[in-house]
């Protein structure tokens, strides 16, 4: 989440932008992204005179900013690697989800309570949206995250759609949970692409397609009267062919034996002005106009999508910006090898690290809840959440905050909640398709 009143929700800093509507029409007033005006009941603090509060800014580990492919959507790249992929058609990728989290109040992290086991024969429930179901949520605070089989496809190995979302916390001001519409997106995101029916075209859905369906769905929620977050979609294809929507500064990243394979860098308009999704009230546009601010509006079209080719043996990490503000990539890289090799799903050999064979005894094929992608989802949250609270070691965020304003005094991590979704990858005999629960 963006960690407190002082969010980087509201567009500080920021290049103005026309305001497009939301491509459901019926509500464009509603889907339409926060106006950074002089109005003291709208607008946050202003960035430009950093002062002792920066330990209330939300981070945005990079400057770099998108460079979108042409002017209806955002850039995409594609990351291709020789393929491994048996000859024996009946193996196939499997990917074994686990999930973690911890909201930033709660200073004690449970490994097992604190996570969430994929079963890919579940039924994904419609969503529940309303203040009697907030209790349901997982406790990731205004993080949320989603898992779900993607269509028809063969439970036992079939494909798989998962993503995150960072409820953005400059809503706090205005009297809003930033949860609610964070949770919400994830809920529909997931039954969009639970109930995905292929046309038979050939044109299958994408990531950024599910992003929209959710975007939508919200939009049209009248439980949801304002709010926004930032948001990641991957969908984990046959063949092991990966694409990724990102929107913002949540973000993803793939291990590949002992290395960095690929990570994602953050979506930006500025620092602490993460791209992101909203619904905001007509009257907030109006009184914001009023006051001369610059009009700001991302859409599901603006996310970054990259597409790779995953291997048997990669671990993916999708996950919120709680991560990324504490944890180097090396971090992470070290926390999963450390893991993998431990367990004998990484094996040294005299030619190098190799992938075990089979890894259906890692990954819990027999049922056992401490699977290793479990393991790694705990091992992960559990080290960002140390070093959240850690006031001594400079975490990303802390380097960031130097990078803009060299004379703050900024030490150690940012607390915030964190969420973070872990695929292990494996090539395995494909099942024969059950019946459907």
């Amino acid at each position: 989440m963006a960690a407190t009143s002082a969010s980087r929700t509201l567009a500080v800093q920021c290049r103005p932008r026309l305001l497009r509507p939301c491509m459901s029409s019926t509500r464009n007033s509603r889907c339409n992204s926060i106006l950074a005006g002089t109005s003291t009941s709208f607008s946050p603090r202003n960035f430009t005179q950093p002062t002792a509060t920066m330990r209330h800014l939300a981070r945005s580990s990079s400057s770099k900013h998108r460079i979108p492919a042409d002017a209806s959507s955002g850039r995409i790249r594609s990351l291709s690697s020789s393929s491994t992929s048996p000859t024996d058609s009946n193996r196939k990728h499997v990917y074994n989800v686990a999930a973690s989290y911890i909201a930033k109040g709660n200073p004690n992290f449970d490994p097992e309570t604190h996570v969430f086991h994929f079963n890919p024969y579940n039924r994904v429930q419609p969503p529940k949206l309303g203040k009697k179901y907030k209790s349901l949520r997982p406790a990731s605070g205004q993080d949320a995250f989603f898992v779900s089989r993607l269509g028809a496809s063969n439970p036992g190995c079939g494909e798989v759609a998962l993503g995150v979302a960072d409820g953005v916390g400059g809503w706090m001001d205005s009297g809003v949970d930033p949860a609610d519409f964070s949770h919400a997106l994830c809920d529909y995101m997931a039954a969009a692409a639970y109930e995905h029916s292929p046309s038979g075209t050939g044109n299958g859905l994408t990531a950024r397609q599910v992003m929209q369906k959710g975007y939508e769905a919200v939009c049209h929620d009248r439980t949801i009267k304002a709010g926004g977050s930032t948001a990641v979609v991957a969908l984990l294809r046959e063949k092991g062919m990966l694409e990724v929507a990102n929107l913002g500064d949540s973000g993803f990243i793939i291990l590949r034996l002992n290395g960095v394979h690929a990570a994602s860098e953050p979506q930006i308009h500025a620092f602490n002005t993460p791209f992101q999704l909203s619904v905001v009230p007509q009257s907030m546009l109006l009184r914001a106009a009023a006051f001369g601010g610059a009009q700001l509006m991302d859409e599901p079209r603006d996310a970054e999508v990259s597409r790779l080719q995953l291997k048997h043996g990669d671990v993916l990490v999708v996950a919120t910006d709680g991560l990324w503000d504490n944890l180097f990539n090396q971090d992470i890289l070290r926390i999963v090898s450390s893991r993998m090799t431990d367990s004998g799903a990484w094996e040294t050999t005299d030619s190098g690290v190799q992938v075990a064979p089979d890894l259906r005894s890692f990954t819990g094929s027999g049922g056992s809840s401490n699977t290793l992608q479990s393991l790694l989802a705990t091992d992960i949250v559990a080290s960002a959440k140390s070093a959240s609270r850690n006031t001594r070691l400079d975490g990303p965020f802390a380097k960031e905050v130097k990078k803009y304003y060299p004379h703050e005094a900024w030490h150690g991590g940012k607390e915030d909640d964190i969420c973070a979704v872990v695929v292990v990858v494996s090539e395995e005999e494909c099942p024969p398709i059950k019946a459907k629960l």
